[in-house]
Order: C-alpha cells, then structure tokens, then sequence
C-alpha cells in the first residue's frame, strides 16, 4: 500500500526534546502542545515519505497502563493510536515496561500484513532492530527519526541507524514548534483563562498556627534526618507543600473570627472564611442531604452517553472535569430549588456530591502515583470547574438588578 505509518516512542521523543531544551531528560520541565506536535508530525512524514499518512501510533507507559489526561487527548485525535505499556517506580525512578515490546510487534504486523509501503520510526532504543530488519524484508522503507542530541552527546543505537533506509534529525527548530522548556517561561498553547476561585484559595495566607506546625514538622525532621549511606548519599525529606489545607484555611483568623472554631460548625471547603455554624450539630442539615447525586438523576442510556463523551472529547483537565460533572448535574435536575441551595453554600460542596465529583475524576487518570490520592492542586482545580460552571448557570438565571 502506498502510505505511510509513524510509531512514535515518546519517552524517547520528550526526554530527549526535554534533554536538549532545559538540560535534563524530565518531562515535567516542558511544556508540550500535542495538536501542534502531530501535526507536525503527520506534514514531516509525508513530506519526507512522499506518501500520504494512515496513522500516527504513540507508544508510552503509564501507571497500570491508565490513561493519563495526555493520552486522552492524543487518543481523540484525527489518525492517532495510543498503545500505553507499564509505568513502575524503581530506585526513586520511573521507567517504561513493555512499550519496546508493544513496538516491535506493531512493527513487524504492520509490515506482515503489507498496510503501508514505508514506516518513520522516532525512536534511539537499538532493541527495535529485530523488528526493523524484519519490516525491511517485507518491502517496507523504513526511515529512522532522531531528535537533535544536547551538548553533541549520542541519543540513538549506531545499529539502528546503521539499518535505517533513511534518516532525519528532528533539530531544535522542528521541535520548539510544539515543545518549550518550563524554566524559560515559554508556552506553545494559548495561556488558560484566568481562574480567580483557585488563585484566592492558594493566595491565601497561612495562619500562625499552621506556620507553626510546619516549622515543628521542619524541626523534627531534621532531628530524625536519616544517616548518610555507604556511598554518601542521603534521602531527600520532601519539603511542606505550600498549598493550605481547609484545615489550615478554617484557623485563618479574620475581622471578628473567633480564635477557635465555635461548637456544632463545620469546615467549609477550601474557604478563607474558615468555620461556620451548623445548626442542630447535625452532620448534614436536611435540605443538603436530600440533593440527589448524579447518579441517581442519571438514566441508563444517560450513563452510556456520558461515557462516550468522556471518552471521545472530555480531554482530562481537572478543571474541565469539574465543569463536566456540573453541567451534567444541572441538566438533570427536576427541581431547581437543589441548584440555588448549592449555590448559597459555596464553596462549600454537600459531601455525597463531592465525593461522587472526585471518584468521577479518578476515571481520567488524575490520581498521583502515590497513596492513590488525587493531588491537592488537581482538587482544588476539580470543585473550582465545579462552582464556576454552577456559577454561570446561576448567573444566567438569576442575574441582580441593575447588571
């Protein structure tokens, strides 16, 4: 078949994209625009191939092989397959498990069943040779990609480029169109919108006590710092995150709070106004938890719409997560008097809801590596999407006088 097929090794592609823009292999220092980055893609090959492109396949790990909000974007894109492989942690690193392997045996398939007369392979692991000289005895051209080595240094198998039919270096140029290093402030999308409900919780000062506590759990880590190993190194404490907690934000002491929270109140979520009164000392008052979840308003052929929309165009964002689930939540209610008593609570959110929002959230991979737990910044973002959605609603309907 006259066409060409790209298998993309991303972890090659951006630790070496991140090796030669900020110095070091991690991909977290970069900053990537994924349309501009296939699309970039997608015009090299079939310029260099002179073919026309049947599909961009993109290889890389994954925690228990999850999608992570990147490659739910990836995955909805035009003539792009995503293959995931393992993502494990071993000695304090992350490395890939069965992502060459996924390669190789699209690879030598491909060029098996004759689906293309030439494959562009982006990849330095010389463990893609077999499959290589198996793709070149099948008729198929096999051209070999390279990103731009940083500091001269070496970043593909000689074998492997011995082999190639061709060969291309993706040079600093190229790969700046969609990639930019964290460090030197440089984005490839359109800056987000201005979120004002996440920069008021995270501006938000830190009351004494807990400065106090933190300088404490400061103190006692470095008395119970591990001794050094043979070989010299010591393990690194983490540093306190600098995000308050609702625990830290309900101390704050503001014009006429009490020093310490009044009896029978309960913590509003994420708010400087720090505690309020419930009354009765009950843990729900009635009218909160009689708020139906999504669950319940959804029907059975709603739920298999809903999953289709997550699928096919909810990109991951914990912020458009949060929007999503509100706006499917709004939709659905029968009596919109639920929707006004949720907004005069803000940002308070009813805790059947707040734990379904969060548990829907966990589909889209936004669970950090560790403990399972989705990250604190990621949830503030989550129940921000949240209330700015109920916020629009209610907006519309119930606009003030005089606006």
């Amino acid at each position: 078949m006259d066409r060409c097929i790209v298998l993309v090794d991303a972890g090659y592609l951006l630790g070496a994209a991140a090796s030669l823009l900020a110095g070091e292999p991690s991909r977290s220092r970069i900053t990537v625009d994924h349309t501009a980055l296939i699309q970039g893609l997608r015009e090299r090959a079939e310029s260099d191939t002179e073919r026309p492109l049947l599909r961009i396949y993109w290889f890389d790990g994954a925690p228990d092989r999850v999608p992570q909000p990147e490659h739910r974007r990836l995955r909805v894109m035009p003539r792009v397959t995503v293959r995931l492989g393992a993502l494990t942690r071993s000695d304090g690193r992350w490395a890939q498990k069965g992502v060459d392997a996924a390669m190789h045996a699209e690879l030598t398939e491909l060029a098996r069943n004759r689906a293309c007369s030439d494959i562009v392979l982006v990849t330095g692991d010389g463990d893609l040779l077999p499959g290589m000289m198996a793709a070149k005895e099948h008729g198929v051209a096999v051209h070999l990609w390279a990103v731009q080595a940083a500091d001269g240094d070496y970043n593909q198998s000689e074998d492997l480029v011995a082999e190639a039919d061709e060969r291309r270096v993706l040079d600093r140029t190229w790969i700046t169109k969609a990639v930019r290093a964290k460090d030197l402030g440089g984005i490839c999308a359109p800056p987000p919108a201005p979120r004002p409900e996440i920069a008021a919780i995270l501006s938000a000062p830190l009351p004494d006590s807990a400065l106090a506590a933190a300088a404490e759990r400061s103190a006692d880590d470095s008395d119970h710092a591990p001794a050094a190993s043979e070989n010299g190194t010591q393990e690194r404490v983490p540093a306190p995150k600098g995000v308050p907690t609702p625990k830290d934000l309900a101390a704050l002491r503001g014009p006429g709070a009490q020093p310490q929270q009044p009896a029978n109140a309960t913590l509003r979520w994420s708010s400087d106004k720090g505690w309020v009164d419930r009354p009765g000392g009950v843990a729900e008052p009635p009218e909160v938890a009689s708020m139906p979840t999504l669950a319940q308003l959804t029907s059975a052929e709603q739920r298999w719409a809903d999953r289709e929309e997550d699928i096919t165009t909810v990109g991951g964002d914990p912020y458009e997560v949060g929007q999503v689930f509100a706006r499917r939540w709004m939709e659905r209610l029968g009596d919109q008097g639920h929707l006004q008593k949720l907004s005069g609570m803000y940002p308070r959110v009813p805790h059947r809801i707040d734990g379904e929002l969060l548990r829907y959230a966990a589909r889209f991979g936004l669970l950090a590596h560790k403990d399972d737990q989705i990250d604190e910044h990621d949830r503030y973002a989550i129940r921000a999407g949240f209330w700015r959605e109920i916020d629009v609603r209610t907006a519309a309907e119930h606009a003030p006088a005089g606006e």
